[in-house]
């Protein structure tokens, strides 16, 4: 509620005197919570007191003052001058707070604080992400001292149609003038009314703008009571679905929308300024989003009023309690209640969540619940017919009940899981049964628009960048209980160094370069398997920024852009060029098929012609015409990949131009491969592989005379041979399940059994050799889902002749490790380790490459899959089954002593 001079308003932001229950105390910034301001409370909850003496100007008979609070979480008592004034629950919302008459002119204001930790109510009190990134305690909005008329507007709610139909509730006392003004300030309608409580009025506007992101015209209601005139924004705005599509102001839409988790560097969830809101609303635009999904959370006011100017649409959602009981129900309804209060004029805001990924709800045990989130639902729609509601954002494990939206959560790691991604996705756009309860109470219409409403990996910032006053921010020593301790910031460049990756980098920005080059190619690709999908309507990728240790942003904690800022609006487009690539690998000289496919999102296009360039070669290709909404194929490439020059990636960069416009660019990576024309070394191996490596022409040959033994699991023998002088390759791509030996060790004393029904203890990793173990991904961080893992391949010696690199690509997306090796010490990652992973902020290392001396002979070990496609067909699979064999063989014996017989 925006007001001018009749108002008198003064700010009571700045210093306050602060006292914590554990003793801290100190000067604290109001607004903002504690745990940005004093060390020793970044993770304290509990109980603290706020005080500072207040200055109450002259008031006239007819004059009331009142303190206005934005939010103070979780619970505030208010005291003037030692006097109770008023209690108030509930950590997001605003609340006024009368100043009885004969206060003086001079007084002490204190706020009592209290944010109820696990012992107390916090479960059941709306927290949103405090359970992760941590609490939130105190005065974080800003606080005012406002004099105003007795007889004032308490509240104005606005509903509009594009039709130009305004209705207003109003809630005051007596004679009122309404003028509303158009976006330019000219008088559109105007109105005499008598307010008496809460008041329902109309006004009409003759072809009224919409307010769109291109267009975001708002309008502005004047309510002039005697002494008291206040204005109200809004907007003229409709957002609805129609056959499983949607609609802003009847026009075909495409949801190209982020996570937002609305936290700020210094000041965790106030944000900085006015200006700070603008220039990262900026970037949204300029990165193509069209909307942003605040998280779980109810942002400070000038959020929603930034984004109703800059025209950038909000998907909002309740904060989540942790149990839904009998009074976290009331307190969740009573939250709503006050957004709508808040919040209910913005005509950004075109979507409610109800609960995010069953958090607080139990909705596969609890049948109640689900009734709960139906009715719940319903209630809102009542409340609120203007906005779309969605019951349950749901994730793996959870799911709707009855939805205006049908929208899923799922994340996979490219091109680790590129198959498993694809398939997910293919089962969503078909309507997949399983976004909707199986308990038999779905209310599902079978109209709601699809949308993946978070998929995504992480990235990594510039370390540097996130500095706050040239020192490393506190939140860098936070996130080490998650991911298995993988999301842990502090100290990443020192585990770069003890790892020696500088080797297989170059640098330790040449590794933050490639971990955010394999963000984007993620979010790349993702998006464009979900483009391809004409009935998923959008997407919202998680996430706009990092969240302290949570690096998945498209900028990093201070806004900065990620290296592909630039590149990410051309796929992040609502027309965009997809690519259908069976596979991004092929063979020099050979024909390569690129399939293209043109997502039309909000617009109808005309017919018009892809324009192709690879390496000198190029062409045109006719594309059809397309309505709004749709995909539509064109007859591709077959491109006719280079015969000449080495190994490399191969950019082929595609234009789309309809009625005489450029609509979409976009680009395809390709590795391009030569077959091995060196000499195979001979080998021995197992009778199943001998098919495939006659097929690839390398030469069998005797266990005694092969230059290198490729065996899929050790046997005794095999190390007895190694010890004598034998090279072996060691293909643990878990075809013999997780043993890298047929004998299992022994097991150590004492002799009890615990779990496992055997008794003793296993050995550890050194107690046998070669002194390493096989761990399947699966069930684990080196897995590949939302916290991303960097597989690295050295190019040195014969890997040098694999294109790209070091972080492997999407061309490597069928012989992909399912499993890891561990038992290597962080020095061995810069020497015998050739390719490995690391997790999150460089921890768990793993080796998919490694050598180790056994004797006075070696052992080369990869987990890589070569052979799951026939011979020779898999570009990837070949130069890395040579490179292999080519290392193995050029491993030299130790020519000592031959180790004595037992």
């Amino acid at each position: 509620m925006a007001v001018d001079d009749t108002r008198h308003q003064i700010s009571l932001d700045g210093p306050w005197d602060f006292r914590h229950e554990s003793g801290v105390s100190g000067t604290a910034q109001v607004p903002g919570p504690w745990q940005a301001q004093f060390a020793a409370l970044r993770h304290a909850m509990g109980r603290a007191t706020y005080s500072r003496r207040i200055t109450l100007p002259p008031l006239a008979p007819d004059q009331e003052a009142v303190l206005r609070f934005g939010a103070v979480s979780d619970r505030a008592v208010v005291r003037l001058n030692g006097v109770e004034l008023a209690r108030h629950e509930g950590g997001w919302l605003p609340f006024d707070c009368p100043l009885p008459a004969g206060t003086g002119p001079d007084s002490l204001l204190e706020v009592d604080c209290h944010l109820p930790d696990s012992t107390e109510d916090f479960a059941e009190i709306p927290h949103g992400k405090q359970s992760w990134y941590g609490p939130i305690g105190g005065i974080w909005q800003s606080v005012v001292l406002e004099v105003r008329s007795r007889a004032h507007l308490r509240h104005c709610a606005i509903r509009t149609t594009n039709a130009g139909a305004v209705r207003l509730s109003l809630d005051g006392e007596g004679p009122a003038h309404l003028t509303l003004r158009d976006p330019d300030g000219a008088v559109a309608a105007q109105s005499d009314i008598l307010l008496s409580g809460l008041t329902e009025a109309s006004l009409m506007v003759a072809t009224p703008r919409l307010w769109s992101p291109d267009d975001p015209a708002l309008y502005s209601l004047e309510v002039a009571l005697p002494g008291d005139l206040t204005r109200h924004s809004f907007g003229f705005r409709e957002f609805t679905t129609r056959n499983g599509r949607f609609f802003l102001n009847d026009q075909p839409f495409h949801m190209r929308a982020a996570l937002d988790q609305d936290y700020y560097p210094e000041t965790i969830c106030t944000p900085p300024s006015t200006a700070w809101l603008e220039d990262q609303f900026r970037k949204a635009r300029a990165l193509g989003l069209n909307m942003l999904r605040c998280h779980i959370k109810i942002p400070d006011p000038r959020y929603y009023e930034v984004a109703d100017r800059m025209g950038l649409l909000i998907w909002s959602e309740i904060p989540n309690v942790a149990q839904l009981t009998e009074v976290s129900s009331r307190r969740l309804r009573q939250t709503m209640e006050g957004i709508l209060a808040r919040d209910g004029n913005h005509p950004c805001i075109v979507i409610w969540t109800l609960i995010n990924e069953d958090w607080g709800t139990r909705l596969c045990e609890d049948a109640s619940h689900r009734a709960w989130l139906a009715q719940t639902y319903d209630w809102l729609k009542q409340r609120d017919p203007t906005r779309l509601v969605v019951d349950n954002s749901p994730c793996q494990g959870n799911f709707h009940v009855k939805s205006d939206i049908n929208d899923f959560h799922y994340y996979r790691s490219i091109p680790e899981r590129r198959a498993e991604w694809d398939a997910l996705t293919a089962e969503f756009a078909a309507g997949a049964e399983w976004t909707y309860s199986p308990f038999g109470d779905a209310q599902r219409r079978g109209d709601e628009p699809l949308v993946v409403s978070e998929f995504g990996v992480w990235g990594l910032p510039d370390p540097t960048q996130v500095r706050l006053h040239g020192a490393e921010p506190w939140w860098m020593g936070t996130g080490g209980t998650w991911g298995d301790g993988a999301a842990y910031p502090h100290g990443i460049q020192d585990r770069f160094d003890e790892l020696r990756l500088a080797r297989s980098f170059g640098s330790f920005d040449g590794f933050i370069a490639q971990a955010q080059a394999y963000q984007f190619a993620n979010l790349k690709y993702e998006i464009e398997s979900m483009r391809a999908q004409a009935p998923i309507q959008g997407y919202v990728l998680t996430e706009f920024t990092d969240v302290h240790w949570e690096s998945n942003g498209l900028l990093d904690m201070n806004r900065n852009p990620r290296s592909f800022h630039q590149a990410f609006a051309q796929v992040n487009a609502d027309v965009v060029i997809v690519p259908r690539v069976a596979h991004y690998a092929g063979w020099a000289g050979e024909v390569l098929p690129l399939g293209l496919c043109i997502a039309s999102g909000g617009v109808s296009l005309p017919a018009g012609e892809i324009e192709w360039r690879m390496e000198g070669q190029g062409g045109v290709l006719p594309a059809p015409a397309a309505a709004a909404l749709s995909v539509v194929d064109t007859a591709g490439l077959a491109l006719t990949l280079p015969g000449d020059g080495g190994n490399r990636m191969l950019r082929v960069d595609l234009t789309y131009r309809a009625g005489g416009q450029v609509m979409a660019r976009n680009h395809v990576e390709l590795a391009l491969y030569r077959r091995p024309d060196a000499r195979w070394p001979s080998v021995s191996a197992p009778p199943a592989l001998h098919p495939a490596l006659l097929a690839l022409g390398v030469p069998l040959a005797d266990p005694d005379s092969a230059q290198v033994r490729v065996v899929q699991v050790l046997e005794p023998s095999d190390i007895r041979a190694m010890q004598d002088g034998a090279r072996y390759l060691l293909l643990a791509d878990g075809s013999n399940g997780c043993a890298l030996r047929s004998d299992p060790p022994r097991r150590e004393p004492p002799g009890l059994t615990w779990v496992d029904g055997q008794s003793g203890l296993p050995p550890g990793r050194e107690a046998q050799l070669p002194n390493m173990n096989q761990v399947a991904r699966h069930g684990t961080m080196w897995r590949g889902d939302w916290i991303a893992g960097f597989s690295w391949i050295r190019r040195e010696g014969a890997f040098a002749a694999l294109p790209g690199g070091p972080v492997i690509d999407l061309s490597f997306d069928r012989v992909v490790p399912h499993h890891v090796l561990t038992g290597f010490r962080t020095w061995e990652f810069g020497g015998p380790v050739l390719a490995g992973v690391v997790v999150g902020w460089i921890h768990k290392p793993a080796a998919l490459i490694a050598e180790r001396r056994i004797g006075r002979g070696w052992l080369l070990a990869s987990t890589f899959r070569l052979f799951g496609d026939p011979p020779g067909q898999d570009p990837v699979a070949t130069p890395l089954l040579h490179a292999l064999l080519s290392t193995a063989a050029s491993l030299k014996p130790d020519p000592g002593p031959a180790r004595d017989s037992p």
